[in-house]
């Protein structure tokens, strides 16, 4: 049988023993591959998971606070207002052309989501061509029409004390028969509740109105 060789003692190299009152440093660990669940470094360490809060307690429904009590106005002065005055609209034009600006602008009004029924019209000179043919049936047929409502209705200027008031009055000054247009307009004035629309000559209008307006 054979024996392996044995190394002598002597040959094996010098024996390194640590210095008195030292001890030998401990060899440090190979770093392996770092698992997801290890922390980069720099990052502090995850510390045990939070308990879960209990249920919050239900708390009543808060009861609503009394409304306040309403507080009288005060008597301090206010600026008088005429909130009952319709708004002006002027379109020059001739005698000659005012019907026609008038028929105009009732068009747009119609076009505009207007109802008819909120349209009067009134001619201080040549009646309507519609007014005179419906007179031509009779002054009760005729007048009957602006009760219904459901229509625009062309009336006279001289006849404006027997107009019905409505949201829109249009006005076409078409000539003048004496004093009637300035008869006429200040009662139109007052016939529109929203919207007065003149047709004519601004001059012959503003002094019908009166130079406020």
């Amino acid at each position: 049988m054979l024996q392996e060789p044995q190394i002598p003692e002597s040959a094996q190299g010098p024996r390194v023993t640590p210095a008195a009152g030292r001890t030998a440093p401990t060899p440090r660990p190979v770093p392996g591959p770092r698992s997801a669940a290890t922390p980069r470094p720099g990052r502090p360490v995850p510390g045990p998971a939070r308990p879960t809060p209990p249920a919050q307690r239900a708390h009543p429904a808060p009861v609503p606070a009394p409304a306040p009590a309403p507080v009288a106005p005060t008597s301090a002065p206010s600026r008088p207002e005429n909130r009952s005055a319709p708004q002006l609209q002027l379109i020059p034009a001739p005698a000659d052309g005012a019907l026609d600006a008038a028929e105009e602008a009732v068009d747009l009004l119609l076009e505009s989501g207007r109802a008819p029924g909120d349209i009067l019209v009134l001619t201080t000179g040549e009646q309507h061509p519609w007014a005179a043919h419906e007179l031509s049936f009779g002054d009760a047929a005729y007048w009957a029409q602006q009760d219904a409502g459901d229509d625009v209705f062309f009336a006279d200027a001289s006849a404006v004390d027997r107009a019905k008031p409505r949201p829109i009055v249009v006005v076409a000054v078409n000539g003048d028969a004496g004093d009637t247009v300035a008869r006429a307009l200040p009662v139109a004035r007052d016939r529109a509740a929203a919207l007065l629309i003149v047709c004519g000559d601004p001059q012959t209008i503003n002094s019908a109105l009166g130079a406020g307006v």
